[in-house]
């Protein structure tokens, strides 16, 4: 079966993986109906983004001593509470919060970070802090690779995982046994395929299954091309916006797929790494976040699917309280963390960190990042988290 399936990618492309399902084996029900599956989609944001100035903290005095000339001015705020507000460029997560479909975990990390980029990432990216900070036999897979591992052995999706973005594919995504697309656009999964009267039955096994496999991959294209022209939603022009609206079209499309990942900061000078005159940069990267997130929300909630997606944020470190004296800020630790869908419990979860109580000058985070791994595991996809994570963690009560 792995010899075909490797011959279907060679001849076919990565579509081809799309119609191996009912042709290859006995798929369950619940996996012949992905539209009533749920979706997770995670947005990296790459760099370390700086969570005070993305959720700000303006009732606390110690915000404003620490930060002369990156505060931002408090009649600008979207204001959540008496203590917390949305930077100014995030009108749209104001809007998503008031309406119920935005949820904030705050203080969220890991212990032991050196605040080196790559091995935070790589944290994140495998779910093993030792592991991954020494290069060990555990890091080698990423945990969304593993979770696709295990869809892919317990027959619940052919193509559990996709990749939407121009850069290269991440770790998250390392899996043993499953290949994971990378693609641009939607188009990018559709195939050509012979006319139908090359596609009629007849010859030997092999013949056959190729026949049948071609047939469902062009079935695939046909409900990607379809999904791709009933589009109704607006999309502000940012590269951000356009992978959403990728990741949308291929959800109308019910392929089966249970997670899409994106980027944003990959691609821009430091992305989120703001060393220096970061008030500038950091306003437009919160304003491409804020708008494509409210425009991929709208759009599925529009089309009355919203409640089968969650999105969720994360970023690889928060960063210092105080400015650095160049205008920016340095690696820290906590941060906050954004789920976004129809069926999140919309507020605040957990406390905000002190600004006092420090650790090297950062907040110090108090719910441990594979907390919120095993909700979307466990109460979200409906996988065991401890076959991904390979320990038992603690949900959080953050969706209905």
């Amino acid at each position: 079966m792995h010899t075909r399936r490797d011959f279907l990618r060679a001849t076919l492309g990565a579509s081809a993986v799309l119609s191996l399902g009912p042709v290859a084996r006995h798929v369950p029900a619940a996996s012949s109906q992905p539209d009533r599956d749920t979706v997770l989609v995670i947005v990296q944001l790459s760099g370390g983004n700086d969570g005070l100035n993305t959720v700000v903290p303006y009732g606390d005095d110690e915000y404003g001593r620490g930060r002369t000339t990156l505060r931002l001015p408090t009649s600008d705020l979207h204001k959540i509470d008496s203590l917390l507000a949305f930077h100014p460029r995030m009108a749209a997560f104001m809007r998503l919060y008031q309406e119920g479909h935005l949820s904030i975990i705050q203080g969220v990390g890991h212990t032991g970070s050196d605040r080196d980029h790559d091995r935070a990432m790589r944290v994140w990216h495998t779910a093993h802090l030792k592991d991954a900070m020494l290069g060990g036999a555990g890091s080698q897979t990423g945990w969304l690779g593993r979770l696709a591992d295990h869809l892919r052995s317990t027959a619940q999706a052919d193509l559990p995982t996709v990749f939407v973005g121009p850069i290269s594919r991440p770790f998250a995504l390392n899996a043993e046994n499953v290949v994971i697309p990378c693609i641009r656009s939607a188009e990018d999964l559709i195939v050509q395929v012979p006319p139908s009267s090359v596609l009629v039955d007849g010859g030997d096994a092999l013949l056959q299954f190729l026949r049948g496999s071609m047939r469902g991959a062009r079935a695939a294209s046909e409900r990607i091309e379809a999904a791709a022209k009933a589009g109704t939603g607006e999309y502000p022009p940012f590269g951000l916006a356009g992978h959403l609206r990728t990741v949308a079209q291929l959800v109308r499309a019910n392929l089966g797929i249970r997670v899409f990942f994106v980027e944003l900061g990959g691609g821009g000078i430091g992305g989120f790494d703001n060393h220096a005159n970061q008030l500038g940069n950091h306003c437009a990267l919160l304003h491409q976040l804020a708008e494509s997130t409210a425009a991929f929300i709208d759009d599925l909630n529009h089309d009355k699917t919203l409640d089968r997606v969650l999105l969720m944020t994360f970023s690889e470190f928060g960063r210092s309280v105080r400015e650095n004296g160049r205008r920016g800020t340095d690696h820290g630790a906590a941060g906050p963390i954004f789920l976004a869908g129809g069926k999140v419990k919309g507020g605040l979860a957990g406390s905000h960190p002190s600004l006092t109580d420090l650790d090297g000058g950062a907040q110090k985070p108090h719910t441990d990042f594979r907390r919120v791994y095993a909700t979307v595991l466990d109460r979200w996809l409906g996988v065991d988290s401890r076959v991904v994570l390979g320990e038992r963690f603690e949900p959080l009560d953050v969706l209905a």
